[in-house]
């Protein structure tokens, strides 16, 4: 298991093949990120390496940022992110990865924040068909219809599909193909969607389940 690393979401395109084949894609950019610090298993008990991004000026992160930063003789980074790796994984400290990190028809897994919706009713929130359009149902069409039970057990379950707050949530989509990569901009074309809005941070790793299975 490799390490991952931190990409900008740029938005989505298209690409077409030899053929015509039309195959939309996401363009990620990858910029250069730098290893921070190790957590090996004889020290922390578990092996991972802690990646970060983006410099910026010393007066722009906090008094113990800064102190954790200048022990380890690297410019301070706006965004930090740890992934776990194997123990011959582990890189050394101030060591630079960028896009050619990753490799063409390679499987990826990426996360991300997804879009929020704000507060949804059950019919966009959960794909629910609403109530029927006459034979005595009037204002409630896009309700969700029963939510409880009779006197026993008296009560509305956990996680009921109902309204409420819609996106903004953590989420993983694995598997993905790279379709192709661009060294001089650092840019990875993803072949289908991926979680978050435009300029949103997102963290990609090597493929696991995808690995596993071959």
């Amino acid at each position: 298991m490799r390490t991952g690393l931190i990409a900008e979401k740029i938005g989505m395109t298209q690409i077409f093949t030899a053929n015509g084949t039309q195959i939309p894609v996401t363009v990620l950019k990858v910029e250069t990120c730098t290893v921070i610090a190790q957590r090996t298993e004889s020290v922390d008990g578990y092996n991972a390496v802690q990646i970060g991004c983006r410099t910026v000026a010393a007066s722009k992160v906090s008094k113990p940022l800064r102190g954790y930063f200048a022990k380890q003789e690297l410019e301070p980074c706006k965004f930090l992110k740890e992934f776990r790796v194997d123990a011959a994984n582990v890189l050394a400290v101030g060591e630079k990865l960028d896009a050619t990190h990753f490799v063409a028809d390679q499987y990826i897994d990426v996360t991300g924040v997804s879009i929020g919706k704000g507060f949804a009713g059950a019919m966009k929130r959960h794909h629910f068909g609403g109530l029927r359009a006459t034979h005595g149902v009037s204002v409630s069409h896009r309700s969700h219809g029963s939510t409880g039970n009779r006197q026993d057990p008296g009560k509305v379950f956990k996680n009921k599909k109902m309204a409420g707050h819609m996106g903004a949530r953590r989420v993983t989509k694995l598997n993905l193909s790279i379709h192709s990569i661009d060294s001089e901009r650092g840019l990875l074309f993803v072949k289908g969607s991926v979680p978050g809005a435009k300029k949103s941070l997102l963290y990609v790793r090597d493929a696991i389940k995808k690995q596993s299975a071959s």
